[in-house]
């Protein structure tokens, strides 16, 4: 059985969004649930709630993965899964020492192979070196599979007609060359020998339980091989990780926690990193989610507890727990003086945000914890050409984000990038702004911002070259197709036909009648960006600044707005007829309000 001296390995579940994360914590959890139908059984040995994670102990493993196991059992305790909220970024579940889980699993539907996300948590995964199973959920959609609930994976695969397995092994073979792209070598669990140099396939049903026994025991066996000297560190300092604060009724605010080391008791001094420094302060309670409660939505069923070893998910009340950073490691303070100046110390390290920056120039960049600020620096610092940062911070885009990305010399870098986290009100009204100089890019995937990022630098460049030549900018007249409404705002992205004269990147539109429309961000026709277009071609434009729906809308006429001082200098230009018709349109939509324009 479990050695005393061992704490259970804890595992992260990561996929792409629909993939079946929740199927899978939602089938582990319900293991054994027949054997709990009182909570005095479910303590007795059951699983159990944590803050933020399930534990599923050692006894229901054993019992369940019995028949691949061949009479032997589990070293470890258990297993503790962290089931943090679906827009928390693997990156943001980290220690000073790395990845705060031991091992994941990486859940991908077999249907649909590799996505955005999952590529995401492949190369954090990487970064991190920790070591993961490859859950191929969804194996029941293969047409003609038949499954059965709760038996092993190797069990299916024998009962499956080869039209079935023909139609398995496309979509295997698909996902291996997928993750030789990403420098991995992928293969069925049941056929490694080395899993040093293999990721092990699991094929699931999370939905059947099919394969999941297969799947708990593949994890486990590879933790208990490669993780031995991790799980036995079980006497250095305790520490955990804070997942986030939040404000509890009847609690104040609180601290979600997961401790990977150690200890922790009701009366504990603690030290924890907030964007003030370090703040020492007391633990005054400890919970944890009465009965089977799905954990974020507790609510106020919380049981007040004394200690928890680690590993274990909990919520924790003290004083004073302000401005505590998400992500950053919350330490329980020993009595001796010198380790708990050396505790204070790292705690500062964290305060400070150890990324790279530099003072005089660079971009902004925010995150929703620590582990994803850094994440995001880390991929900005070994892109090919290196972009600097100026500030970096945690927490909600903010009107000092803002006024810093604006004072930036190089107008290249008048831009905040934002990893899954938001804007304040007053700050996303400024950005929204038309002659807001900065741009805003957030999403909760790193490469999406990184896509962006990229593309807006060089559209950013053409618009600054156009500037600097000071280009004459001439007249044109659009027409919004019908059924060509590919964005409706932020920016709006339409389908036009240009009806005469030109369109160019960077230019302001007008309605028919005068109304300022926004300006042009990109013309691209397919995949292809152009600078500009030219009458009877019809291209896609993004428009900042408009939203379709309130102001224009399919079929409307607009109008390519031209500086007054460039109408002087066209004057004296040999226009086309059309260009020559839509100047005088633009003359006399501008002289109605100012009599003088263009003279």
């Amino acid at each position: 059985m479990a050695e005393n001296n061992r704490r259970q390995p804890i595992v992260a579940v990561l996929g792409h969004v629909d993939h079946g994360k929740t199927s899978v914590l939602d089938y582990i959890r319900s293991l054994g649930q027949d054997r709990q139908s009182s909570v005095m059984a479910r303590e007795a040995g059951g699983i159990t709630q944590h803050i933020g994670a399930t534990e599923v102990p050692a006894r229901l493993l054993n019992e369940f993965c019995s028949p691949l196991m061949g009479g032997k059992e589990f070293l470890s305790p258990g297993l503790l899964f962290i089931d943090t909220p679906g827009h928390h970024s693997f990156s943001t579940l980290r220690t000073r020492g790395g990845s705060l889980a031991d091992i994941a699993i990486l859940v991908i539907d077999l249907m649909e192979g590799c996505q955005p996300q999952t590529l995401e948590s492949i190369r954090i995964l990487k970064n991190a070196k920790t070591p993961f199973v490859v859950c191929a959920n969804k194996v029941d959609r293969i047409h003609g599979w038949r499954s059965v609930n709760g038996r092993s994976a190797a069990e299916a695969m024998n009962d499956q007609d080869s039209y079935a397995i023909g139609l398995f092994e496309q979509k295997f073979w698909h996902l291996v060359g997928q993750f030789g792209e990403q420098g991995f070598n992928l293969d069925m669990y049941n056929k490694i020998s080395d899993f040093t140099q293999n990721i092990p396939l699991v094929p699931c049903s999370a939905k059947e339980g099919e394969g999941m026994q297969d799947l708990l025991a593949t994890t486990i066996g590879l933790a208990e091989k490669f993780l031995d000297e991790q799980l036995s560190d079980v006497d250095g300092a305790s520490e955990g990780t804070v997942l986030e604060m939040k404000e509890e009724r009847g609690l104040g605010k609180t601290l979600d926690v997961i401790l990977y080391r150690g200890q922790i008791s009701k009366g504990d001094e603690i030290v924890v990193a907030t964007n003030q420094g370090p703040v020492v302060t007391r633990v005054r309670g400890l919970f944890r989610p009465r009965g089977m409660a799905e954990m974020r939505d507790a609510g106020d069923r919380w049981d007040a507890i004394e200690t928890v070893e680690a590993a274990a998910g909990l919520k924790l009340a003290a004083p004073d727990l302000e401005g505590v950073l998400a992500g950053t490691t919350l330490r329980i303070l020993p009595e001796d003086a010198g380790l708990r100046q050396q505790a204070i110390d790292a705690t500062e390290d964290e305060s400070e945000i150890s990324i790279k920056l530099d003072e005089e120039e660079g971009i902004v960049i925010k995150a929703d914890t620590l582990g994803g600020l850094e994440a995001l620096a880390f991929e900005l610092h070994n892109l090919d050409n290196p972009i600097p940062i100026r500030s970096a911070g945690i927490g909600p885009v903010n009107k000092r984000d803002l006024r810093g990305a604006e004072n930036a010399a190089d107008p290249l870098q008048r831009v905040i990038l934002a990893f899954s986290t938001s804007v304040q009100t007053e700050t996303a009204e400024e950005l929204e702004k038309e002659d807001c100089e900065v741009e805003y890019i957030g999403s909760d995937i790193i490469y999406h911002i990184l896509e962006q990022f990229e593309t807006w630098t060089e559209n950013r460049k053409i618009e600054l070259e156009e500037e600097k030549r000071e280009k004459i900018v001439y007249p044109g007249k659009i027409k919004i197709l019908a059924d060509h409404i590919f964005r409706r705002s932020g920016p709006a992205v339409v389908g036009v036909r240009i009806l005469g004269g030109r369109l160019h990147i960077g230019q302001r539109l007008l309605t028919i009648d005068g109304n300022n429309v926004g300006q042009i961000k990109s013309i691209r026709t397919g995949d292809t960006s152009h600078k500009e277009a030219k009458q009877g071609e019809e291209v896609a434009i993004a428009i900042k600044g408009a939203t379709v729906g309130r102001g224009i809308d399919e079929e409307d006429i607009l109008l390519v707005d031209v500086p007054a001082s460039h109408a002087r200098r066209l004057r004296k230009l040999e226009l086309t007829s059309s260009e020559q018709e839509i100047l005088d349109e633009l003359t006399a939509l501008h002289r109605s309000e100012n009599h003088f324009w263009g003279r």
